[in-house]
């Protein structure tokens, strides 16, 4: 039978403007399931926005609750820290609807409380993504990506409109007995990964196979350029994709290709298209303007993204790019070794993560790493400290970006 919470006194509460009695009665009647826990704390500690809200928009349904107006518990229940949704779905069917339901991540956006998460994939184990909770440091663990293709990799990755993009790509896979690549080399699949629904779902394939291609969110909308396709020819053909329509549409094509890889850092609203080894910056604010070429002279290297500044690691130091001018910011001479791992940033912080370490002429062993090291650049000095390593994923980071939700 589903639990369910009385909370009528709350109401007279309300008409008395007795707080403090109702908080006693309150804690009183706590339940001892984690999910009506976690729902007591908030609520306690927003009555007061819960009575002005009601005021506002009045109703009578009482689905959720007894005795409390459904579009009151919804912005409660929008104070629950993510990492604890599973648990609020074992309180009753309603509740499991409500967490599952568009309605509270929205609400979660009007009280404040959205989350910042980073969400990693790595060579180890194939197609499997993790995400990342900086205030708590933990790791919850995604569904498989349902792809066909075995080790997806070299493929793209960008959040919009509240979900994960999974863009392109193709097989990393080896054949044991020849040694040779299993597999597609570029694909034009598109996966989506809804937080709310907690599922995979295919979305309109790209217009264009590719893969090592760059990729970015510019306004809602997701951009990709560049890249190689199934026969490994570069090209310089990009694209535009409407997350709510469902649809790609052809935008101006690069000025420049490169026989390289290629990769997007997007910063002060414009995507910023880098290939490996040219230090010219292909640049795209407007869609309808096109591409303009620039040269910042930027250093070669991993690169994130902090309040809209760019820090590159470069030669066992992190740098802050300033304009055409850099500063050391700190040494990072500890990652020399360290290879294939991702370089992210997520509020005043830059995060490595992963990568392998070796071989080197000493040691010919390589050494998958599940490590996150955290930079924090927004106060006077610049400081270190580790994370709690990814439970499940290690080695070669395939995929690296931030979900807001």
């Amino acid at each position: 039978m589903p639990l369910r919470l009385n909370f009528g006194f709350i109401f007279s509460a309300m008409h008395l403007m007795d707080f403090s009695r109702a908080l006693d009665e309150f804690n009183r009647s706590v339940l001892e399931t984690m999910g009506e826990i976690a729902f007591a704390l908030v609520l306690v500690l927003n009555v007061q926005e819960c009575v002005s809200y009601l005021r506002k928009k009045p109703t009578s349904s009482t689905i959720l609750t007894s005795g409390l107006p459904d579009a009151v518990a919804i912005r409660c229940i929008a104070r629950v820290p993510f990492y604890l949704h599973p648990k609020l779905e074992f309180v009753s069917r309603s509740w499991r609807a409500a967490v599952r339901s568009p309605e509270l991540f929205k609400a979660r956006q009007e009280v404040g409380s959205a989350e910042d998460l980073l969400c990693v994939c790595a060579f180890d184990p194939e197609n499997l993504w993790q995400l990342y909770d900086p205030l708590r440091d933990l790791w919850i663990t995604l569904p498989v990506l349902p792809s066909k293709i075995r080790h997806l990799a070299h493929f793209g990755v960008v959040s919009s409109a509240g979900k994960i993009f999974v863009l392109g790509g193709g097989s990393d896979a080896v054949d044991p007995l020849t040694g040779d690549q299993d597999g597609s080399f570029a694909t034009n699949e598109v996966w989506s990964y809804d937080p709310v629904l907690r599922q995979w779902a295919a979305c309109a394939s790209m217009l264009v196979p590719r893969a090592m291609f760059a990729c970015g969110a510019l306004n809602g909308k997701i951009v990709v350029a560049g890249g190689f396709t199934s026969c490994r020819k570069s090209i310089s053909q990009a694209e535009m994709y409407d997350p709510e329509k469902d649809v790609w549409v052809p935008i101006p094509d690069l000025h420049r290709t490169h026989n390289s890889t290629c990769s997007g850092v997007v910063i002060g609203g414009k995507l910023h298209v880098l290939h490996r080894g040219l230090s010219a910056v292909q640049v795209l604010d407007n869609v309808g303007s096109g591409w303009t070429v620039e040269d910042y002279g930027w250093l070669q290297g991993p690169m994130a993204v902090v309040h809209d500044a760019l820090y590159v690691m470069s030669h066992g130091l992190i740098f802050k790019q300033e304009g055409q001018t850099r500063r050391v910011v700190v040494s990072a001479s500890e990652f020399r070794k360290r290879i294939g791992f991702a370089m992210m940033g997520l509020g005043d912080d830059i995060y490595v993560i992963g990568g392998v370490i070796g071989p080197d002429r000493w040691n010919w062993d390589i050494r998958p790493m599940s490590d996150v090291d955290i930079l924090t650049v927004g106060g006077d000095r610049p400081a270190w400290r580790q994370a709690t390593p990814m439970t499940r994923c290690r080695g070669t980071i395939l995929g690296c970006t931030q979900l807001r939700l």
